[in-house]
């Protein structure tokens, strides 16, 4: 069997943190890197330091979604995605997510169709295009990505919960020709949660439709794990190499890897 595709998404906050991400993923394994362009929007906060008893000193960063959100304009768009371009070496997905799907792209809608047509324009080989985009835009943008020969991942983010396994499945079969690939993403709240995932993922493995399917959330990794038996087309992966970072679904390019190589997929 084919093994899928493996993306890095890269989790920088400035253009030099994307760039130096993406160089070690592309050492780490990775064949093409996600740019979330919205995460440029996001700025750093300090970590809080604390000292238990015996002296051992914590340092603790609070979720991404509580971190201060710059202004669109402080971002250079165009400078941001030249210098993006020209120093990622590996194919591109070029994203820049809504905060209705849990991205952090600070500026309105228009601005944000603005901001895809221009990473479409910049030579990405994929763009991420949602599924809840309004139709007009959507099929713009789609005619934009044509043209340029950009593949396009027709993406949806369910931030609150995972849907049952029929209902997953019925996404991604009935949203096949809307791109290359369908991505879902869905969040995993219990272990019910996490069967849909594998459930679903189950069963899409006899269809015939490009797909990438998983959670975050303890259990949500299950299917990246998994995927080469699953017939994913591709798994997203993460250089972090935290302490229990399956608890949030995610998984280190790196372990991705060997845990295919100790199952021999």
């Amino acid at each position: 069997m084919a093994d899928p595709l493996v993306c890095v998404s890269l989790e920088g906050t400035t253009v030099k943190e994307m760039l130096d991400e993406a160089a070690r993923a592309g050492i780490a394994g990775a064949d093409l890197i996600e740019v979330r362009f919205d995460r440029l929007y996001l700025s750093r906060p300090e970590p809080t330091v604390t000292e238990n008893e015996e002296g051992e000193v914590t340092k603790t960063m609070p979720p991404a979604n509580e971190w201060p959100v710059r202004d669109f304009t402080d971002i250079d768009v165009d400078a941001s995605i030249t210098a993006l371009k020209e120093g990622i070496a590996l194919p591109v997905i070029f994203t820049a997510r809504p905060v209705r799907e849990g991205g952090y792209f600070s500026g309105d809608e228009a601005q944000r169709i603005d901001v895809l047509k221009q990473g479409i324009a910049s030579g990405a080989t994929w763009v991420d295009l949602e599924l809840s985009i309004k139709e007009k835009d959507r099929t713009a943008l789609v005619e934009e990505a044509k043209k340029a020969s950009c593949k396009i991942v027709a993406s949806m983010h369910d931030t609150d919960s995972t849907p049952s396994a029929e209902e997953i499945q019925n996404i991604i079969t009935s949203n096949a020709e809307m791109g290359d690939m369908v991505k879902f993403c869905g969040t995993v709240n219990d272990h019910q949660d996490a069967l849909q995932i594998v459930e679903a993922t189950h069963a899409l493995a006899s269809e015939k439709v490009a797909y990438a399917a998983m959670a975050l959330g303890n259990g949500g990794d299950w299917a990246r794990l998994h995927a080469p038996v699953l017939n994913q087309a591709m798994v997203y992966a993460t250089m972090r190499n935290e302490f229990r970072l399956s608890d949030k679904g995610l998984v280190n390019v790196r372990d991705l890897k060997e845990a295919w190589n100790l199952l021999e997929y």
